[in-house]
C-alpha cells in the first residue's frame, strides 16, 4: 500500500483545547488495553470524527515502540474500523494510520476475527510521551469487512477441503472492542516529535543523536606513555593463563585493556600463546 504514515493531511483538523479535554489513559510497555467504545469511549465533536473515541497515552522514553491495535468482531457481525492518529507530547498530530491500514486478520486458536495494524513509531529525543487517538469515521460507518466463515476455518485448520459457503460480512460500528498493546522494539520506522527542525522524517536515526557521548575516541595519546615493565609484565602473564586455560575471551579483554593502558607487547604475546596452544 503506498502510503506515508508522517503525513497527517488526511486526519480530521482537531482543535488543541478539545484534544485537552480528553483523558488519555495510560498504557505501560508491555501491557495490553482494553476499550469498549459504548461504555468506555469519549466524546469528541469534531468534523470527521463519528462516536466514540479511546485516547490512550504512551510512554516516549523508553526507545522504540511497537503498538499494535486490534478491533475485535462482535458477535452480531459488526466491527469498529479503526483510524489511529499519532500526537507527540504536544499534541502536535506526527503519524496517521487510516482504517485501510488495519486489515482482516482470521481467527486463530487464541485470537477471534479482528482488525489489526501494527504501528512502529521511533520517538525524537526529548520526548516523554506519545499520545494514541483512536476514532472512526463517517466513510469508514458505510463500508463492510468480509470475514472467512467459522467452518472454513476449521476447515483450514485441520486440512479438511473448504466448503462452498458465502462469507459473513461486518458491518461497521461506532462500538466494538479496540485492544491497545505496547512494545520496545529496536525496528521501528515513524519518527514521532520534532528532530532539532529537521523537515526529513530519518526514520531510525533518532538515536543516534546520543552516540558521541556513548562512543568516546580511541584512547591514542596514552600510547604515547609507554606501559611501565612491571604493568607490561603482569598483562603478559595473565593473557599467557588465560589462553593455557582455553579461556580466550578473558584473554582477548585483557588484551584490550593493555592495549589501552600502552602495551606494546600484548598483542605479540597473545598471538604466540595461542600459536603455541594450537
Amino acid at each position: 500500500m503506498n502510503y506515508v504514515p508522517q503525513n497527517t493531511s488526511a486526519a480530521p483538523a482537531i482543535p488543541a483545547a478539545a484534544l485537552q479535554q480528553l483523558t488519555w489513559t495510560p498504557v505501560d510497555q508491555s501491557k495490553t488495553q482494553s476499550t469498549q467504545l459504548a461504555t468506555g469511549g469519549q466524546r469528541l465533536d469534531v468534523a470527521g470524527i463519528t462516536g466514540p473515541v479511546a485516547a490512550y497515552s504512551v510512554p516516549a522514553n523508553i526507545g522504540e515502540l511497537t503498538l499494535t491495535l486490534t478491533s475485535e468482531v462482535n458477535k452480531q457481525a459488526s466491527v469498529f474500523a479503526p483510524n489511529v492518529l499519532i500526537l507527540d507530547q504536544n499534541m502536535t498530530p506526527s503519524a496517521f494510520f487510516p482504517s485501510s491500514y488495519f486489515t482482516y486478520q482470521q481467527p486463530g486458536v487464541m485470537s477471534a476475527d479482528r482488525l489489526e495494524g501494527v504501528m512502529r513509531l521511533t520517538p525524537a529525543l526529548g520526548q516523554q510521551k506519545l499520545y494514541v487517538l483512536v476514532f472512526t469515521t463517517e466513510k469508514d460507518l458505510q463500508q463492510t469487512t468480509t470475514l472467512l466463515d467459522p467452518a472454513k476455518a476449521y476447515a483450514k485448520g485441520v486440512g479438511n477441503s473448504i466448503p462452498d459457503i458465502p462469507d459473513p460480512v461486518a458491518r461497521h460500528t461506532t462500538d466494538g472492542v479496540v485492544k491497545l498493546k505496547v512494545k520496545t522494539n529496536s525496528s521501528s520506522s515513524v519518527l514521532v516529535g520534532p528532530l532539532f527542525g529537521s523537515s526529513g522524517t530519518g526514520p531510525v536515526t533518532v538515536g543516534n543523536t546520543a552516540a558521541p557521548v556513548a562512543a568516546p575516541a580511541p584512547v591514542a595519546p596514552k600510547k604515547s606513555e609507554p606501559m611501565l615493565n612491571d604493568t607490561e609484565s603482569y598483562f603478559n602473564k595473565a593473557i599467557k593463563d588465560a589462553v593455557a586455560k582455553g579461556d580466550v575471551d578473558k584473554a582477548l579483554k585483557l588484551l584490550d585493556e593493555a592495549e589501552r593502558l600502552g602495551s606494546t607487547s600484548a598483542r605479540s604475546t597473545f598471538i604466540s600463546s595461542v600459536k603455541g596452544k594450537g
